[in-house]
């Protein structure tokens, strides 16, 4: 199936341009760390993070879903999302911790890598839930450290948009990036459910209360767009460990019980009995 669709090249290469979008920015990201650009390197996390979800999408569009262009995301995904964002905290602040900083900075690439697996793994075995991810998904840790670098830009710069009583106390930023990278590292890789958000509809009437948040949020983004960003993510984050978006819904197991060889099966009274 997937040789007559690398045929019909159309289909497969368009949402492929997207994940290309993808990887891109994380090629990005990393030159502008290796410079010292951190806002360029977050940035350009954040729009990987948009690619990202605009490829599946793209994809179920026009029906162009194959094994191809889900490897293709999944290398796109840990090179913008788990070696970009790891690089990132290493030049930012991490280097400082001496030969520390190598082992911390590496375990969230580590960590997203086995993400990645699991999460394919489970995709290919058809078991995985649609209303919940196993573990933090990976382009959202990145985008908490991305998001935790650019609040620590307006720290240093104060644009006059900024929350500036919320962000006074932000100066102990880079005493916690450590605690930061290996939380959400041990996060990527648990087993906390975190919501998907793939079968909400927003225009529904029993999901209006949760389209007025998605436009509140759209507006502090507009308005402060790094510092909303960054709680979006923390509270994203947070909300695996609270269980506030629910736990996915566990499906009734069909196989049959085991059955005892000491006790005699019970006979259909319809069955002829003996000649």
């Amino acid at each position: 199936m997937d040789r007559v669709k690398l045929k019909r090249s159309g289909q497969v290469l368009m949402p492929s341009l997207f994940t290309m979008g993808n990887m891109a920015c994380g090629y990005y990201s990393l030159l502008a760390s290796s410079r010292g650009d951190f806002a360029s390197a977050a940035t350009s996390i954040l729009a990987g993070i948009v690619f990202d979800m605009l490829d599946g999408r793209v994809a179920r569009l026009v029906r162009g879903e194959s094994t191809f262009g889900i490897e293709f995301d999944s290398l796109a995904d840990f090179a913008t999302f788990g070696v970009a964002p790891a690089y990132m905290m290493y030049a930012f602040t991490l280097k400082d911790y001496g030969a520390w900083g190598v082992p911390l900075s590496f375990s969230f690439a580590l960590a997203g890598g086995l993400r990645l697996a699991r999460f394919n793994a489970v995709a290919h075995a058809g078991t995985g839930s649609k209303s919940h991810f196993q573990g933090l998904p990976i382009p959202a840790g990145a985008g908490f450290l991305a998001s935790f670098v650019l609040v620590y830009d307006i720290l240093e710069n104060r644009p006059s948009g900024s929350l500036g009583p919320i962000m006074s106390k932000v100066d102990i930023l880079p005493w916690a990036a450590p605690f930061v990278v290996v939380g959400l590292a041990l996060l990527m890789v648990s087993s906390i459910p975190y919501g998907a958000f793939k079968q909400v509809k927003l225009l529904g009437r029993k999901n209006l209360p949760l389209l007025a948040a998605v436009l509140a949020v759209a507006g502090l983004v507009y308005f402060y767009p790094q510092n909303a960003i960054f709680v979006i993510f923390l509270l994203y984050v947070v909300s695996g460990l609270t269980g506030i978006t629910g736990r996915p819904k566990k499906t009734p197991d069909h196989h049959p019980e085991p059955k005892d060889p000491a006790v005699p099966e019970p006979k259909d009274p319809a069955a002829p009995g003996p000649v």
